[in-house]
């Protein structure tokens, strides 16, 4: 008994240390609390320290933003803070002028310096969420002569705009979710405790509570191990299946509760990001979207045209880094053949070697940066 009540009263007082170090520093300071607060998701299921901080009277702040620090998301400057906006510049070098493709316009950031950078530039801009074109337009009206607005998907750019082969002189692909719709409850991003299980970039199609709903153990299995890369994956799919028979999974509160069941504890954020993350990849058949996009966008450069893709977790910036890879190589034909068969040529470059990742500074800034990382390819002559 002792000894249980020492472990609490530690606990306890480590909920007032964090506490303490939100509202003095106004961002999350270690483990969990520090991935809630990366993540810009609610913490009061999720974080054991600070359920029993509040039970014993310790104040929190809200949604994981610190109430003096939190920004107004109605301002088109906060809708969404663009990443490594220099780096995407320098390397797109839209000085040169022609017509550039934003695939993922989110708030208009990139968009804006892009324009700003470059008197001779045109800028197509896409997304899939009718909110972030309102916001864009919005944030780019001095530049409407210079831009046209799409709905949809990037890798449909060719279509919706009617471009020919080499029509774009860059192309930037910014992916993931943006601040504003993991920060907006209702859309059901995050794993803030009560939010549907909503998960549509669009605002169309099957929600992620409609998938849950219906898909088989095999099915689930293969979201949760292949998106999610979770090794629990099975045992959580028929956890899913046996409840919902039950009860409905309508909010993440439902979902987190199975997970916990499976798990034997209270999850950690990392493991909810990790099964979140694979429903909205299914939701909006993102790396099927990406797989699509990335032969059909370098077709559309010109020579010396520039991709430049920011992605935010390893699936991808595999696909990325293979494309790029791939289309760098004089040959691609399978070992053991004799002779070369393929295009025999490299179809451009390279520009970065490696992963290029924010600067400490910026992940400081904005802490939802951290797990960014950017590549760029150039089309040969």
């Amino acid at each position: 008994m002792g000894g249980s009540r020492g472990i609490q009263g530690a606990r306890v007082a480590r909920a007032s240390v964090v506490t303490r170090r939100i509202f003095q520093s106004g961002r999350w300071a270690g483990g969990r609390g520090r991935a809630i607060w990366c993540l810009g998701v609610g913490h009061s299921r999720l974080s054991a320290v600070l359920i029993l901080g509040r039970r014993h009277g310790i104040a929190s702040p809200r949604h994981g933003v610190p109430v003096t620090h939190r920004k107004s998301y109605s301002s088109v400057s906060y809708f969404h803070e663009p990443v490594m906006l220099d780096e995407v510049v320098r390397i797109l070098a839209p000085q040169r002028g022609g017509v550039y493709l934003d695939g993922t316009v989110g708030g208009g950031g990139h968009a804006e310096a892009i324009l700003r950078a470059g008197s001779e530039v045109r800028l197509l801009a896409i997304d899939k969420d009718a909110e972030s074109l309102s916001r864009a337009s919005e944030r780019l009206a001095s530049y409407r002569d210079r831009v046209s607005f799409k709905r949809g998907d990037y890798a449909d750019a060719g279509e919706l705009f009617g471009l020919g082969e080499g029509a774009l002189a860059g192309v930037l692909l910014d992916l993931g979710v943006s601040s504003h719709q993991i920060d907006t409850a209702q859309r059901g991003f995050s794993f803030r405790s009560g939010a549907p299980l909503d998960m549509r970039m669009s605002g169309r199609g099957v929600t992620a509570a409609e998938l849950l709903e219906s898909l088989s153990v095999a099915e689930l299995t293969e979201i949760f191990r292949t998106y999610g890369e979770e090794r629990r994956a099975r045992r959580l799919a028929v956890e899913i299946v046996e409840n919902r028979e039950h009860f409905s999974l309508r909010t993440s509160n439902d979902l987190v509760r199975l997970v916990e069941v499976v798990w034997g504890r209270p999850p950690a954020a990392s493991d909810l990001a990790r099964i979140f993350q694979a429903l909205r990849i299914a939701v909006n058949r993102e790396l099927e979207s990406l797989a699509r996009a990335l032969p059909a966008l370098r077709d559309l450069l010109a020579p010396g045209g520039r991709m430049v893709v920011i992605s935010y977790h390893s699936l991808e910036d595999r696909l990325v880094k293979r494309g790029f890879r791939e289309w760098s190589r004089e040959c691609i034909c399978p070992p053991g053949i004799p002779v070369c068969r393929c295009r025999g040529r490299p179809l451009g470059r390279a520009l970065t070697h490696g992963l290029v990742r924010p600067e400490a500074k910026e992940v400081e800034r904005n802490p939802r940066a951290r797990s960014a990382c950017l590549r760029a390819w150039e089309r040969g002559e």
